[in-house]
């Protein structure tokens, strides 16, 4: 049986189990992004960044928003570009806290006993250190990464995780922060919302039709009633 508080009005399904996604999600590091890139595009002579122009413009894969900034790959290749990025991001990525309510949030679901699974495109073993950092491992029953840092998507290694849960995916329910995290639930056939605040602007959620939150504390009012 599932448990009260958290078959929502605006979800089709009991919500049986949570599938989060991380950067821009539970992590918010939509500034240091906005801060590296504006030190890679200064660098190549290109116009900077404002945190508004880059959640309107990033997407997956990421190699497109590259292209969309004006990167010249028969000057310096992407895979060079995408490392220099990551190498100065992972120096500072400590300085990047979890989205307010985050942790709550984990725990009521826990405490609830749905289970949890960390999916990301971000590098396996860079996101198991974060985890490790901010001591949420015992939250996820699963963390599920990217075997490189380029950041290609997630909807395989989505696909294959379901596939193995024997589970009907339709009581599975997505959080993310970017129409990338909605296509990869409409793939699996999951449930999805999406919070602001992350990696993409208001109006791109919004085209998607999902249901959308503010911040990720006020789609955990949502979907845990206070009094559940």
């Amino acid at each position: 049986m599932t448990p009260p508080g958290l078959h929502p009005a605006f979800l089709a399904h009991p919500v049986r189990r949570v599938i989060w996604d991380w950067n821009g999600t539970l992590f918010d590091d939509a500034w240091l992004c906005v801060d590296v890139m504006n030190e890679l595009l200064a660098e190549h002579g290109l116009p900077a960044l404002t945190l508004a122009r880059y959640q309107e413009v990033f997407d997956f894969p990421v190699v497109d928003y590259y292209r969309r900034l004006g990167f010249d790959f028969t000057r310096t290749s992407f895979e060079k570009l995408g490392t220099t990025f990551i190498q100065r991001y992972e120096a500072r990525k400590t300085s990047c806290h979890l989205h307010a309510g985050a942790r709550d949030l984990l725990r009521a679901l826990q405490q609830r006993g749905i289970p949890q699974v960390l999916l990301s495109a971000y590098q396996q073993h860079t996101l198991d250190e974060l985890v490790a950092h901010f001591e949420l491992a015992s939250f996820f029953e699963a963390v599920l990464g990217h075997p490189d840092h380029y950041a290609s998507g997630k909807a395989e290694r989505a696909a294959h995780w379901a596939a193995q849960t024997q589970e009907d995916p339709a009581t599975f329910l997505f959080i993310g922060d970017t129409v990338h995290d909605a296509a990869v639930a409409q793939e699996i056939g999951a449930q999805c919302l999406l919070v602001d605040g992350g990696n993409q602007n208001h109006q791109r959620l919004a085209a998607s039709g999902l249901p959308l939150f503010a911040s990720l504390q006020a789609a955990g009012q949502a979907l845990i009633r206070p009094h559940a």
